[in-house]
């Protein structure tokens, strides 16, 4: 299978074996979302998700920037005479129905997503980095946990994730104080895996994707999965929950192939059976 052209020039798509890269393409504006970019967005990741062929998933973003955020000025042309966004009472209940949004789907994306952040990522752009597995980021690029200052919230999982990324107090500190970090310190608070020449960006993203597509797709999914599972249950139902994954995987014509790779002392060929 292979991973559908994106219907926006907004969100560029493009598929390397078993690796997807999804690239936010509105340098202009420093690749603020829009609300083109949302559904498409949404609708590649699970696409990527329900392919066999798929196992890695990059998002970066076109140019000097990362992701800027939501695109305030397509919203506000979007306001109708009265003031509302998009017209109405339904429109502002709409807001709110989240199931497929970037945010959520990214969430329950059970593909492993790598983020090479190539410049800035503020507001929205900011919470879809802590929403991939792995962050590698250019020393050129910056992380601005600025919504204070635009009497805005990180209403796109912020407030959950950076807190269990990188504890209450240093969490507090970047949002009360609406900071911008280097890429330097985000290393050091652990946001982020590697910082990386700009221009070795990408390579090391793919270096990474490859590692990850090269292990057995079902366990990496899995593994994926109960992580995320995990930091909502106790050991022992975590653990119940893994064994019965487990037995499954026993039975699989992969861990055949590992073993007998294992045993040959070469390199396993995984199919995702």
């Amino acid at each position: 299978m292979a991973i559908s052209p994106s219907s926006t020039e907004e969100l560029l798509v493009e598929q390397d074996g078993h690796i997807v890269t999804i690239t936010l393409n509105r340098p202009e504006r420093l690749n603020a979302i829009s609300r083109a970019m949302l559904s498409e967005l949404s609708a590649k990741m699970v696409e990527a998700d329900k392919d066999p062929d798929v196992r890695c998933i990059i998002l970066t973003g076109a140019g000097r920037g990362f992701c800027s955020g939501l695109d305030l000025i397509d919203t506000s042309d979007r306001m109708d005479e009265s003031g509302s966004v998009g017209g109405g009472s339904n429109r502002a209940r709409q807001l709110f129905d989240l199931r497929d949004a970037p945010i959520n789907v990214m969430w329950h994306t059970d593909t492993p997503i790598i983020c090479a952040i190539n410049g800035a990522a503020a507001g929205y752009g900011m919470d879809m980095t802590l929403l991939c597995d792995m962050r590698i980021m250019s020393e050129n690029a910056k992380l601005a946990a600025v919504t204070a200052k635009r009497n805005v919230v990180p209403e796109s999982g912020g407030t959950w994730l950076l807190p269990r990324l990188v504890g209450w107090a240093k969490a507090a500190e970047l949002y009360y104080r609406g900071r911008t970090i280097d890429a330097q310190e985000s290393l050091e608070i652990g946001i982020v895996n590697a910082v990386v020449p700009n221009d070795k960006l990408m390579d090391t993203a793919r270096e990474w994707a490859q590692d990850v597509a090269d292990n057995a797709p079902v366990a990496v999914q899995t593994t994926k999965r109960m992580m995320r599972m995990g930091m909502e249950e106790s050991y022992d139902t975590a653990v119940d929950h893994l064994m019965v994954h487990l037995s499954g995987l026993f039975q699989s014509e992969d861990f055949k192939e590992g073993l007998q790779a294992f045993m040959e002392k070469r390199k396993p060929n995984f199919t995702g059976r």
